[in-house]
């Protein structure tokens, strides 16, 4: 049976704190109150805009944790990067959205 390794309480912490940085230094008008900006996608990068609260979701957080390896914090596209297919994503937040 194997391990799934979901992102320690420090690593999450960490990344919220720059989550919650970004979201305030890059908050734009077409992105609503309780919601982020995101860009998704191996190689060219798409721009998604979704409620914060897909941030506390144990799927997301996995995302995430790959970002963090991947980026290390540092979003070569001002914000939250997330390198997956487009098409996975569309489809997590669609499973996010029913939940």
């Amino acid at each position: 049976m194997g391990n799934i390794r979901l992102p320690s309480l420090i690593s999450n912490r960490k990344c919220f704190r720059k989550l919650d940085s970004l979201s305030k230094r890059n908050h734009q008008m077409d992105v609503p109150k309780g919601h982020l900006a995101v860009y998704v996608g191996e190689m060219q990068k798409t721009r998604f805009v979704i409620p914060i609260s897909y941030l506390y979701q144990p799927l997301f957080q996995v995302l995430l944790h790959h970002s963090e390896e991947q980026y290390e914090f540092e979003y070569p596209m001002g914000g939250l990067t997330i390198s997956c297919k487009e098409d996975e994503f569309v489809k997590l937040t669609i499973l996010l959205k029913a939940s």
